[in-house]
């Protein structure tokens, strides 16, 4: 089945077709750093994390994948004259809190995650050439400014499918310069209340880059002037892609064949914001709840949905990456990591779901049916075929991001792959008592460690090759 792709531009499902085949380049606008990320900050990354897994390990694509920081902006240097810290701090302070929760999440690196700050020749560069071609223009009034003229690109509104007349007035810079109000800043001038290190010279005079122009000149440097996938959260698409999309075809770029949008994360049917204080950030979440059921939570809605939060969301998702996980520690006993081989065929129920527009839902009912099928297996003693379940579970939780048994859950805290292992060795020792007890027909004994495991949650199952254990928790599903 051809992976298809809802195209926020045409407003259709479209097969996938990469403009270099067996590649895959894709952009993600990252955040701007003038604050710690919550939860609702963080599903891009994990929504576009998902399709990279599948991009890559479900179709075998080369992906690229450019994720930017936008690293200098009003807010930032809002933020850090509030606090009197510099603006450079600010912003390299939460993008370090905001890297660390990705990371927590186990979304994968980007390929490469470029600042704003360092690519202004490639944003001088396209701003130029919109000039030139007479898509944009200086301020008159001598400020530094340069806007964008919207009303000189006729498929202005595309991507929103708006009329320019029905749009309201841009807001991202002084209106004085302007021809007209929904023009579009590309430069700010640099104002006299703004510090000099939040400057750049350029022939128009010094500033800085304007938000929507950072994004185009870093996906082509990057990527190429023609690519394939631009992504980002629902909220982006106007007025910021909007005017991406509208600057790099007025400058003759073919930019994105695609455009993809992930829903929010709400709360009381209302966006996620800084509002809400710490309640909700990532790094105070992660100290209550597994990062794997906070992964698993905002993965397991489609990318298109709206996940609305509410107190007992993490426990429900905690729930189900515990009947994932014990399964995998009864099928696979003693085994502390796992990741697929690569030899794992995928179901094919699986692959359907996931080629549909990347349909998680569905995907994660062939997950817990195999886990069902699996414990099934266990509970009839048929161990070979559990185990052989229990690899394509991996394989299947690995595309989603959300294996139990991936090592990468325990790479920043090692403490408990280190207790398991701990556990295990005392397990086993007593699990040798227990057979020395049994083959000198000394039952009492035997029965009595049985029963002092079993006291410690810890269920055994005695088989032909010898006794398995596993955590009591794992023998339910």
């Amino acid at each position: 089945m051809t992976l298809r792709l809802f195209d926020s531009l045409t407003r259709e499902l479209r097969d996938f077709v990469p403009v270099v085949p067996g590649k895959a380049g894709i952009y993600i606008c990252g955040l701007t750093t003038q604050a710690p990320p919550h939860l609702g900050h963080v599903r891009f990354a994990v929504a576009f994390d998902v399709l990279r897994r599948w991009l890559t390990r479900g179709h075998g694509y080369d992906v690229d994948l450019i994720r930017n920081v936008t690293d200098i902006d009003d807010k930032i240097l809002a933020k850090s004259l509030e606090s009197g810290e510099a603006w450079y701090a600010v912003s390299y302070r939460n993008e370090l809190e905001t890297s660390a929760a990705l990371a927590a999440l186990g979304v994968l690196p980007p390929t490469y995650e470029p600042r704003a700050t360092g690519h202004v020749p490639e944003m001088v560069e396209l701003m130029a050439a919109l000039v030139e071609r007479g898509h944009a223009y200086a301020a008159a009034d001598g400020s530094g400014d340069v806007y964008f003229d919207v009303r000189s690109w006729a498929d202005y509104g595309a991507l929103t499918h708006q009329r320019v007349d029905d749009m309201v007035d841009a807001e991202d810079a002084d209106p004085r310069g302007k021809r007209d109000p929904r023009d579009f800043a590309l430069w700010k001038g640099r104002k006299a209340d703004e510090p000099p290190t939040a400057s750049w010279p350029t022939p128009f005079g010094p500033g800085r880059p304007g938000w929507h122009l950072e994004c185009s000149a870093m996906a082509r440097k990057y990527l190429g002037d023609t690519f394939d996938i631009h992504g980002g959260g629902v909220d982006l698409r106007f007025p910021h892609h909007e005017n991406e999309l509208a600057q790099s075809r007025a400058a003759g770029l073919g930019f994105a064949n695609y455009w993809l949008h992930n829903a929010w994360v709400t709360l009381h049917g209302e966006k996620m914001s800084k509002s809400l204080g710490n309640s909700l950030r990532v790094s105070e979440v992660v100290k209550e709840h597994r990062p794997l059921a906070v992964r698993y939570y905002l993965t397991a809605a489609h990318y298109r949905s709206t996940i609305e939060f509410h107190a007992g969301s993490l426990e429900e998702a905690d729930t189900a990456v515990e009947r994932i996980e014990g399964f995998l520690r009864r099928a696979l006993p003693g085994i502390l990591t796992a990741v697929p081989t690569g030899d794992e065929t995928l179901p094919e129920d699986f692959r359907e779901a996931m080629d549909d527009d990347l349909g998680v839902s569905g995907a994660l009912a062939v997950i817990h049916e195999a886990v069902r099928t699996g414990n099934t297996a266990l509970d009839d003693g048929d161990h070979e075929d559990a185990a052989a379940v229990a690899r394509v579970v991996i394989a299947m939780t690995d595309v989603l991001g959300v294996n139990p048994l991936d090592p990468a859950w325990s790479a920043g805290d090692s403490s408990a792959a280190d207790a398991l292992a701990s556990l295990d060795a005392l397990v086993k020792e007593r699990l040798t008592a227990r057979a020395h007890a049994r083959a000198a027909r000394d039952y009492d004994t035997a029965d009595a460690i049985r029963d002092e495991l079993a006291a410690a949650g810890i269920a055994l199952e005695d088989t032909a090759a010898g006794a398995r254990w596993s955590l009591a928790r794992g023998r339910s599903e």
